[in-house]
């Protein structure tokens, strides 16, 4: 079993303060201003949230979590997020613990999933990596009525793995097994500051980081994967998802895509010295 290891610090960890929190996040400023509730019938192909702090980046998080919970419940939710600590990519197969109880993992798929042979089994880089373990509290509260039926499979991705044969592989496996998935992508925007040694203007700071995020996010609308990698390379951007997201444009087809929320720190605090961007987007 994983423990929650950035409970009390990117999220609270007494459970009544975290399912505070977590509605404060719905409710608050920036948040989408409700609770999830009538349930829809669109299906979330997948959603792509912040994975900071809940004090900065939950608001931000809430809006595509509440898309999510009025959608229908796939079988397997697939978390994709950077590995921040190391190189390397792979799966757990470990239970998540968080405030809010057990997450478990969908052990057939990964399974054959790693049978394919892109991907494998590597429990020692999700022991600290925070990318994938704040969004567990986010469905635990929005599948409240349903958390024991909540199935993830938890991914970091560096670049060691070949994104186009893996996007094939997930494809196959879900087809193969005859399920319905939605995945969830983890990913922080512009990192801009000394703090993140990105310093590329400084004048306008705000409106330029703004626009630097909008064009990205305009690659991401087209599912234009190969163009947003390009485009992140060419500025430098310091999109700490870039290959969760560019993975998730190979596996999708042709969707509806929404930018529902889109902030960042220098909005919360005021300043704009050091700031990380925070956006919410869904695929329908």
């Amino acid at each position: 079993m994983r423990k929650a290891q950035f409970a009390g610090t990117f999220y609270e960890h007494l459970e009544s303060r975290l399912k505070a929190q977590l509605e404060s996040c719905f409710l608050g400023e920036r948040g989408p201003g409700s609770l999830p509730n009538v349930k829809a019938d669109k299906k979330v192909k997948a959603i792509i949230v912040p994975h900071a702090g809940y004090a900065y980046s939950g608001a931000c998080a809430a809006w595509a979590y509440k898309a999510l919970a009025e959608s229908k419940m796939p079988d397997l939710f697939i978390l994709i997020g950077p590995s921040h600590h190391s190189h390397e990519s792979g799966f757990s197969l470990e239970t998540f613990e968080t405030p809010l109880g057990m997450v478990r993992v969908k052990q057939d798929f990964a399974i054959k999933l790693a049978e394919k042979g892109t991907i494998k089994q590597n429990e020692a880089i999700h022991q600290k990596e925070h990318s994938l373990e704040v969004q567990l509290p986010f469905l635990q509260f929005v599948f409240q009525k349903h958390a024991e039926k909540i199935k993830i499979l938890p991914i970091l991705i560096s670049q060691d793995v070949d994104l186009a044969k893996l996007a094939v592989d997930l494809k196959e496996t879900i087809v193969d097994m005859g399920i319905t998935v939605t995945y969830i992508i983890s990913s922080d925007f512009t990192h801009f500051g000394p703090n993140y040694r990105y310093v590329p203007f400084s004048s306008d700071v705000k409106n330029k980081i703004y626009d630097l995020d909008a064009n990205a996010i305009e690659f991401i609308k087209k599912l234009e994967s190969n163009e947003f990698v390009k485009y992140v390379n060419e500025t430098f951007a310091t999109i700490c998802g870039t290959l969760p997201i560019a993975l998730l444009l190979k596996t999708l087809k042709p969707s509806k895509v929404s930018l529902e929320q889109y902030y960042t720190s220098g909005d919360v605090v005021g300043s704009y010295k050091n700031s990380v961007s925070y956006a919410s987007i869904v695929f329908t």
